[in-house]
Parts: structure tokens; sequence; C-alpha cells
């Protein structure tokens, strides 16, 4: 039986992830979680049925010295744990400059420590952390997977933690194993179109759910860019996939779409999934951050820049290698085709129930 170590809770992508490990019936979970999401931890691993009895809620803060756990619990936990699935990061517009800074460069950190205590009792777990392409910041055209350090801008608190992370983790690869699974923006589960965090594109497409059905709305950057999004379940599944791959260690991978839709189709996708007239026309980028600035979106967003910087990319990643190894274990990104359908029947159903409840659909992030 192996041990994997899952950080991250409550967010869906650490969620998915554990699911995705006890898949493999010789596998057990041990879930890092906070003392506030103790009693809902338990509760989820309740609804896995059979497969609750393999996992473990251990109490703990992955930004603390020693993850919040006593010494010895700390150097048993590093002792057992064969492979540390580290998903306890934000790239959300919502969070504070210090609690994104703590999240994503000290967790990192904890982490690796972790490792390295494991290693020093001869037995190094592996270290599958995942990352984000706002770790290339303001880098364009093709990237490849072992870019980092290409001069590029980082032009927000999200990009900085997340290239200083990736540092971090690329240094660390010298003595131990780690992999770094690095995917695009992040959105719903492919079957069930469930997110926990609207972000990214979902401000987007809540503005355009939220306004009158007759409504045209201009699309907020150029057409023509494509439009990086990856279901929150393949994430998942690429990096517990590589995390048992040997050839996966002390490499960097790009887990996003190899086929982007363009930010013109896929918001004329959306819009007709919808029953909402097509977007006409685009609205140039800095027309578009003005824009943003209305009250409609401050109470979404507070960096309306980013926002748009975010859609207005004109970066390319380059993922063969990638797409090779996970298709071998028969792992591979979804179409857009095939789940923009529950994408949008879930944020659909969200704003219906806030509507019911005359509240607000919560976008911060809950790690923060």
């Amino acid at each position: 039986m192996t041990t994997r170590l899952v950080t991250g809770y409550p967010r869906l992508l650490a969620r998915r992830i554990a699911t995705e490990v006890l898949a493999d019936p010789d596998a057990s979970v041990v879930m890092l979680v906070r003392g506030r999401f103790l009693e809902e931890a338990r509760r989820w691993a309740a609804t896995l049925g059979a497969d609750a009895g393999r996992v473990e809620v251990l109490e703990g803060e992955v930004t603390a010295i020693d993850m919040g756990l006593g010494g010895r619990e700390f150097l048993d936990l590093a002792r057992r744990i064969d492979v540390v699935h580290h998903a306890a990061y934000s790239t959300s517009l919502e969070v504070g400059d210090s609690a994104i800074r703590a999240l994503n460069i000290q967790g990192t950190k904890e982490v690796l420590e972790l490792a390295r205590a494991g290693l020093e009792q001869g037995s190094a777990p592996r270290v599958v952390a995942y990352s984000s392409v706002l770790a290339l910041g303001g880098a364009e055209g093709l990237l490849r997977e072992d870019d980092l350090d290409l001069g590029q801008r980082l032009r927000s608190p999200a990009e900085e933690t997340m290239h200083s992370a990736e540092k971090l983790l690329r240094q660390a690869m010298a003595t131990l194993p780690v992999t770094v699974v690095r995917a695009s923006m992040i959105v719903g589960d492919s079957r069930t179109g469930e997110i926990d965090l609207f972000d990214g594109p979902y401000l987007f497409i809540m503005l355009m759910l939220s306004s009158p059905v007759d409504l045209r709305l201009p699309l907020p950057a150029g057409g023509d860019l494509p439009l990086n999004m990856v279901p929150v379940d393949h994430v998942a599944r690429a990096g517990v996939t590589l995390g048992v791959m040997r050839e996966a260690a002390g490499r960097t991978f790009h887990v996003v779409d190899p086929s982007p839709p363009t930010t013109k189709h896929a918001f004329e996708r959306i819009a007709q999934v919808a029953g909402r007239r097509v977007p006409r026309g685009m609205v140039p980028v800095n027309l578009s951050r003005a824009l943003l600035n209305t009250p409609g979106f401050e109470r979404l967003t507070r960096s309306p820049r980013a926002f748009v910087d975010r859609l207005a990319t004109r970066a390319r990643y380059a993922n063969s290698g990638t797409r090779a190894l996970l298709a071998s274990h028969g792992v591979e990104c979804p179409a857009f085709e095939d789940y923009v359908g529950p994408l949008v029947g879930y944020v659909q159903s969200r704003l219906e129930a806030r509507r019911q409840r005359a509240v607000e659909v919560d976008v911060d992030d809950p790690l923060a």
C-alpha cells in the first residue's frame, strides 16, 4: 500500500487529486487540512463510500513550520509518505499579497522540507507540485516546459509568487524527485462542470449570463487570441499519472489544451449553449481594462487589468512531450466542445441559486 499526501483542501483540485489516487486500490490518501475545515473534510471523506477507509484527514497548515505538526509527527509523516501532491496554491485575483506569498512560496518551502526530512530517513517522497502558466508572466510566443527565466515581466503577485515557487522547485530537483505540473487556466470538471472558484474566464461568463438575454456583449480582448483552458479533472488525472512515472521526475510539464479555441470562438459557443445572443465585436485590450472598472465588474474582481491580461495573451505552450507521455497511459485533455455544456450549466445553476438566496456568489479563495 502506497501513501500519498495531498495539500490544498478544500479546493476542488485537491479533492479531485484524492479521488484519482483512490482509483488505485493499493493507494491511500492523507489529506492535510486546516483546523477550520477539519469537520467538513471528514464529512467529505465519508461520502467516498468504500474508499473512505483509505483516507486519513490530518490537521495541519502547509504554510506553518513543520506544517503545523509536532516534530515527531512531522518526521513520521515524512517517513511514511510515498508521494506528495502539493496543490495548496492560489492564482486568484482576490487574494491579498501577503496571503498569496505565504501560500505559494512558504507552502512550497514546507513541502520541500518534508521531502528532505524523508530523504534523511532513507525514504524521499516524490513531490508533484501543481503550478500555473502564470509562472511565465508576460512571456509571449512559443513557450517550452523548461522555460522559466526569460526576462519577462511579472505583472501581479500571483505571477511573481508562482514564478518564485517554481524556482524553488527547480533548485530542489538537484537532490529530490520533483515534478512540476504547470497548468493553463483551470476550469470546471469536464463531466459535471463543477468549479469552486469563479475566476479567470468565469468573470466574463458570469457577466454574460447575468445580463439581459437579448443584450450582445463585446468580447473583452482580441478574438483571435487563444483561450487556453483545461478542466480540473484532467489536471488531477495528469498529475497523479505523472507522479508514479520515474521518467517524470526532475521535469516540468505543460498540462494545457493542445488545440485551444480562440477567445471569439469560446465565448460564441458559451453564448450559444446558454441561449444568449452571440457576442458582437471586440473591444481593444486597453479599452477593456477601462470598461472592467465599472461597478458591475468591481464586485467580481479587484484586479480588472490582471483579468484582461490573462485573456489577452499571445503565449503558446509547447507540450508534445507531455501529451505523448500521458497518452501512453490513456490520459488526454478533453476538447473544449466536449465540456462547454457542463461548464455553462454549472454556472447557470449557481447563479440561479444565488438569485434564490439573494446573496453574492463567493469569489474568495478558501485557502487564503
